[in-house]
């Protein structure tokens, strides 16, 4: 498939049902764990369920150079490299910290119902659960990889304001200490 399509359709029909409530820790690795879900490529009356953590290290805005490093994305390697990725989204000025995105999928299921019945079932148990860390995100199956970075994207564009504030406190700390 051509990333780009893939892409611009990631961006259209992505949808963070439920994210993570907090900010991106600054100082040190923040476990992101998610639900995504999608319609089934071979039964659109199923849904595909995929259990996972994204683990972003150090997402600070004050890095330098922005070339972040992706694994466990699974981006098809016949038809692009991390550069490639890199280079795309830059041309699109979309710039990601330079630090490392890990996603681990722990599971790959199918659910026996449509993706509205889907999201509403795991909205409600996540409710039941009282569970403020997961995040539930629907994309399309073949680019679902695509609908984790748009997540994270949202995520570290949250966090600006926090990496900040926190920044400012620490010149603050260290220059009353001096």
């Amino acid at each position: 498939m051509d990333f780009e399509k893939d892409w611009e359709r990631a961006v259209k029909t992505t949808e963070i049902e439920r994210s993570w409530i907090g900010y991106l820790k600054n100082t040190s690795a923040t476990m992101l764990p998610y639900l995504m879900l999608s319609e089934s490529l071979l039964d659109n009356s199923d849904t595909v369920v995929r259990k996972g953590k994204i683990e972003v290290t150090k997402p600070i805005i004050y890095l330098p150079q922005h070339n972040p490093v992706f694994e466990g994305f699974e981006f098809p390697q016949d038809s692009i490299l991390e550069n490639s990725i890199l280079t795309f989204f830059l041309l699109r000025g979309i710039h990601l910290p330079s630090l490392k995105y890990s996603n681990t999928v722990y599971s790959l299921d199918i659910e026996r119902s449509g993706l509205s019945d889907a999201v509403k079932k795991y909205r409600q148990e996540f409710q039941k659960l009282e569970d403020l860390k997961t995040a539930l995100i629907v994309g399309p199956d073949d680019c679902w990889h695509l609908s984790l970075l748009i997540y994270v994207a949202a995520l570290t564009e949250k966090s600006v304001s926090n990496d900040i504030k926190s920044f400012l406190e620490n010149l603050k700390r260290k220059y009353k200490k001096d």
